[in-house]
């Protein structure tokens, strides 16, 4: 959930330097009961240090980050939460932040006021992560009608297209700015986020911003991880092609530049025993979250590890 767009890993290093480690996701139709959202939701945050219920999964979530966190449990990875508590046999209880969930590791993990964060890259060295559920990459998206089917960042027409909306810090910001188009693009990302500064605050462009901008033809094409932009793009009435990105990309001097990235449920890196049942679990809940992924219009990939 480190993107705003749970993010990767590049986003994750530029944001952890900025924010000064700062940590970086309807319902009854997925069979996630409105029962056990209404529940989690209502539920406040323990104070640091008091014991947790054996009988619930406390997941840190962020309030207002659609798709992937929202209150009212329709967020992508409220849904997985679910699906992981019941595999575990507990109650789903959210601890929610009002904050961007970039902060959920080092305000709420790290300080024992919840116990797992549902989508961080497999691997983030500041926590302890779960054998990845699911593995998917960035896309471009465009407008079907405008025949751009690319699915590269080598393909020769990138350079040759008007806007590219990207979100800040990603894989896309730096081939943008490799390839020398960034300049032509700055200006006009800028103004997606009311031109407010990206330096060293959390400033994100709104995922749905990004798909809108390619339906009113504001943007050519629109760079994002697809479980950030897979739902608005599903529900868009002008037709859209999504395509993942092939993962060839490198900057100018040969640095690989990863498109592609599998995702964790993460827990404090001492607590070895709560991930050794979120892997067992996650077993037995993977047809559910395939399910959850599949509905949300998610491109899935086969997992590497």
């Amino acid at each position: 959930m480190l993107r705003p767009t749970r993010s990767s890993t590049w986003f994750s290093a530029v944001a952890a330097a900025a924010l000064l480690g700062a940590a970086p996701a309807t319902a009854a139709s997925l069979g996630v009961s409105g029962d056990a959202v209404n529940n989690a939701a209502s539920n406040p945050a323990q104070a640091p240090g008091q014991a947790a219920d054996p009988n619930s999964l406390r997941i840190c979530a962020a309030k207002n980050q659609p798709p992937l966190s929202l209150e009212d449990g329709s967020g992508l990875e409220n849904k997985i939460g679910v699906a992981l508590a019941d595999a575990l046999k507990r109650k789903a209880q959210f601890v929610w932040s009002e904050r961007p969930a970039i902060y959920l590791v080092r305000d709420y993990l790290d300080k024992n006021l919840c116990d797992v964060i549902i989508g961080l890259d497999t691997g983030d060295p500041r926590v302890a992560t779960s054998k990845p559920y699911y593995r998917t990459g960035y896309v471009f998206v465009s407008r079907a009608d405008r025949g751009l089917d690319v699915k590269s960042w080598n393909d020769a027409r990138l350079k040759k297209a008007g806007h590219i909306v990207v979100a800040f810090g990603s894989p896309g910001e730096a081939l943008l700015k490799d390839m020398g188009q960034y300049e032509d693009n700055m200006a006009y990302l800028y103004s997606l986020v009311n031109f407010r500064s990206a330096r060293n605050q959390y400033t994100q462009i709104d995922p749905s911003r990004m798909v809108g901008e390619v339906v009113n033809g504001s943007a050519e094409i629109a760079v994002g991880f697809a479980p950030d932009v897979a739902r608005y793009v599903k529900a868009s009435t002008v037709p859209l092609r999504m395509s993942l990105i092939e993962d060839d990309a490198a900057k100018s001097n040969g640095e690989k530049v990863p498109q592609r990235f599998e995702q964790s449920v993460a827990v404090r890196r001492d607590d070895k025993a709560l991930l050794d049942a979120v892997n067992t679990a996650l077993v037995s809940a993977k047809p559910k979250i395939d399910e959850i992924l599949k509905a949300e219009g998610v491109p899935l990939l086969p997992v590497t590890q």
